[in-house]
């Protein structure tokens, strides 16, 4: 298995290594997915008991339809931009090295 990034082959790593870093990658996928989709239709789903709870004057599942759903999804895209990154620092991939590699300014000939 190697590292890639934009095309570009580096170093070959142990497939256990390779396995668990997908692994890990995939398991946190799985739960931004689940989360998203309980911020958007687990609201809707349960909109009668949650219209009990009151944001701003609205009722709760009027309020995550409107922009609370919305807000959730942001907020993953970070989580996942966070996360992705410390797993890859976790597993040895270097994105400035990448960087640099894929711009054409390091070779290692």
């Amino acid at each position: 298995m190697y590292h890639f990034y934009r095309g570009w082959s580096f170093e070959k790593i142990d497939k256990k290594v390779a396995d668990s870093y997908f692994r890990e990658k995939t398991r946190n996928m799985i739960i931004y997915f689940a989360i998203g989709f309980l911020a958007s239709f687990g609201v809707v789903f349960f909109a009668e008991p949650l219209s009990d709870i009151s944001i701003n004057g609205f009722p709760f599942h009027y309020f995550m339809g409107a922009q609370g759903a919305v807000l959730t999804f942001i907020i993953l895209l970070f989580v996942n931009a966070k996360m992705g990154d410390a797993i890859d620092r976790k597993y040895g991939i270097d994105e400035n090295k990448n960087e640099q590699i894929s711009s054409g300014k390091v070779l290692d000939h």
